[in-house]
């Protein structure tokens, strides 16, 4: 694992205005996650965990409190640096897939490069390449409603690895799986971080342009979680060390 510190939450805090009261998720929250690691995330429905990752991701800003990723803190961005920031260094999967059902797999995977403004060979070249990673090079050019379950969610795994994000954030990725499948999601997440992990280790003699991968998985499959390599569990607005 690569010692440094990649995010470093201070005192982050959400509240949302209810009324004439406030409903707080967590208050003066810390957490610090190295390089290369990967965070189980548990808790009870309710708890804040998805909001915690959509504050750490850009895609919600918190009521106070700092969130720094490489000594950057993101909570102050302004909207476009954001945006761009979350397109670069974020990868994200969701626990329903999200697949446009009108395009295939690749062009499904290629999105966040065209967002960027990638010419559409070099994102289709990216997305077939990351279709292999996850093991579905074959399909390609099949739609999501010619996909299994399980296929469509490496496919939006795919998606969330095309542009090379440092960070990969995976909100409940095997919840709508069976435990057979959702076990082959988990192995496959953690087999590519690993996998990637390595690559950058060597970058340094080979000139490779992969980035290393830290992974932020929230669940409630406590089998999942302890072959992490920390569980945090969410309670009471609390981080608790498990």
């Amino acid at each position: 694992m690569i010692d440094s510190a990649l995010i470093r939450i201070e005192n982050l805090s959400k509240i949302y205005p209810s009324g004439d009261k406030s409903i707080v998720i967590f208050r003066d929250l810390c957490l610090s996650v190295a390089e290369g690691e990967l965070i189980a995330i548990i808790g009870e429905s309710g708890a804040g965990k998805s909001t915690l990752l959509h504050l750490i991701s850009g895609l919600d800003r918190p009521s106070t409190g700092a969130i720094y990723y490489k000594n950057r803190n993101t909570a102050d961005l302004p909207e476009v640096e954001l945006s761009e920031f979350r397109n670069r260094e974020i990868g994200y999967v969701w626990q329903q897939h999200h697949l446009l059902p009108e395009f295939s797999a690749e062009e499904n995977v290629s999105m966040p490069l065209r967002i960027r403004g990638e010419s559409a060979a070099k994102a289709m070249k990216a997305a077939r390449a990351c279709l292999e990673e996850v093991g579905l090079g074959v399909r390609a050019q099949h739609r999501s409603g010619e996909l299994s379950g399980g296929e469509q969610q490496r496919v939006a795994i795919a998606r969330a690895l095309a542009a090379n994000p440092s960070l990969l954030l995976a909100d409940e990725p095997t919840g709508n799986l069976d435990e057979v499948t959702g076990g082959m999601i988990f192995n496959l997440l953690n087999e590519i971080r690993e996998r990637r992990n390595r690559a950058l280790s060597s970058s340094t003699t080979n000139g490779s342009t992969t980035s290393g991968l830290t992974t932020i998985l929230v669940t409630h499959n406590l089998q999942f979680a302890n072959r992490c390599d920390r569980v945090l569990k969410l309670t009471g607005g609390v981080l608790e060390s498990v």
